[in-house]
């Protein structure tokens, strides 16, 4: 995600070194993340209601309101219903009291995040492994770019989260809507540390198909051989 110079310089360099890699794709790649948004100071003080507690963690508040029959569906003006504000905030008990009041665990704000995605991208393992044995869907086709909690997770080397993921079945090779799995995401846009090693290490290991190009159809290995990477080559190989 491009927030600061120095990501901004990362994206850069990354260019220089894979003159392959599209522009465009490589600095829309980083963009998922970015697109997700927490509610904002504005968004919260406008708050009333289910979508108030969700966002206090206010669990008397919350259960008091369903009890009155307040709507559990609601949502604010970014499409968040209280579920997703809950995940959002790291309240996990707002979303099991709501998910006991029948509240849906899939569903998806206006940018299409769901709860799976928004714990994948903040690393809130306890977050995510609650709405996954709340029934949430790892498989969900989510963010404006038609990918998946498992591809944010391992475009941030969030390798636990990785983890979790393929336990629940996410989809390994989920090609989104610019030419990137999980796995290509994992190569090209971390940084080569531990965290984005093991969480190719822990793709391959699940079967993920290493010979899936990007949309010039390099593979993750090439990528790999590409940015020197020796040990993401090893694995690769």
């Amino acid at each position: 995600m491009i927030r600061n110079s120095n990501s901004f310089l990362k994206v850069l360099l990354l260019a220089v070194a894979l003159p392959a890699v599209d522009l465009l794709v490589l600095a829309s790649g980083l963009q998922p993340v970015q697109a997700q948004t927490a509610p904002s100071a504005r968004e919260a003080a406008a708050y009333d209601g289910l979508h108030l507690a969700a966002f206090r963690g206010d669990t008397a508040a919350a259960a008091k309101l369903i009890a009155a029959k307040a709507d559990i569906e609601a949502r604010d003006s970014s499409g968040r219903t209280p579920v997703i504000v809950a995940a959002h905030q790291s309240h996990e008990a707002i979303v099991r009291l709501l998910m006991e009041a029948g509240a849906y665990m899939n569903a998806m704000d206006y940018q299409a995040y769901d709860a799976v995605t928004i714990a994948a991208v903040a690393n809130d393992l306890p977050m995510l492994d609650l709405v996954l044995t709340l029934d949430a869907s790892a498989a969900n086709i989510t963010s404006p770019y038609d990918g998946t909690a498992l591809i944010a997770a391992a475009h941030l080397g969030h390798d636990k989260i990785v983890k979790r993921l393929i336990e629940a079945k996410a989809p390994l090779d989920h090609v989104n809507n610019l030419k990137w799995t999980a796995l290509i995401e994992a190569v090209v846009l971390g940084d080569g540390g531990p965290a984005h090693t093991e969480t190719v290490r822990l793709l391959l290991e699940a079967g993920a198909d290493r010979t899936i190009g990007d949309s010039q159809g390099i593979t993750p290995l090439e990528h790999a051989k590409s940015r020197h990477d020796s040990e993401m080559v090893e694995l690769l190989k």
